[in-house]
């Protein structure tokens, strides 16, 4: 089955194809297919990820899967959540994973409650006006070290620290990263609600 991907973070795609690959899914990132991306006004993973499975689904004709994720800060109050892909820009640094990680190590100077927790909301739709849609979401606690460590992964990886496993996120081989993650715990879920619904 054919799904469009409603976002054109490479990172992403990977992870959600060797994850989907069992289901016979082919995810194809909505750039290949001309689509732009859609507005994500919201203040919820939700409401956003739903935004973004109906845009691509209404511009391609193909069933979408959108997922929306953020780092989730305690001593932020939950911030910046649907805001982490821009994070970094608010202080000055340039968008993307080195600026984001920069800007929050910076913010958490002399902050000692380093809980934060990285969610993951995916969204699938058959078509763009599909009255249920399939909802999964994946979170996992862990801590935010005071320096990046790893070179694998992408986003806040690098200083998400998994306190059962003694590693970062970008420690970590794939494999495992995939097993633990908010992103792999989502889809984890959405495979079982695809085999339920949809296959």
């Amino acid at each position: 089955m054919k799904i469009v991907l409603a976002s054109n973070n490479p990172g992403k795609l990977a992870e959600l194809q060797a994850m989907l690959a069992p289901l016979g899914m082919d995810l194809v990132r909505q750039a290949e297919l001309g689509i732009g991306e859609a507005e994500e006004p919201f203040r919820t993973f939700v409401e956003n990820a739903l935004a973004k499975a109906r845009h691509a689904a209404a511009a391609s004709g193909l069933p979408a899967l959108a997922d929306d994720a953020g780092l989730c800060v305690d001593a932020f109050g939950g911030l910046p959540g649907v805001d982490t892909a821009y994070y970094g820009t608010q202080f000055g640094y340039a968008k993307g994973d080195a600026g984001n990680v920069c800007a929050l190590l910076e913010q958490m100077q002399g902050i000692d409650n380093r809980r934060a927790a990285m969610v993951s909301t995916l969204v699938a739709l058959r078509r763009a006006d599909d009255p249920e849609p399939l909802i999964a979401v994946g979170r996992v606690v862990g801590e935010i070290t005071r320096e990046p460590r790893g070179s694998g992964g992408f986003g806040f990886d690098p200083v998400m620290f998994i306190p059962e496993q003694g590693q970062t996120f970008a420690e970590m081989p794939a494999a495992l990263k995939n097993t633990l993650s908010h992103r792999g715990r989502a889809v984890r879920a959405m495979a079982a609600l695809l085999r339920e619904r949809w296959l």
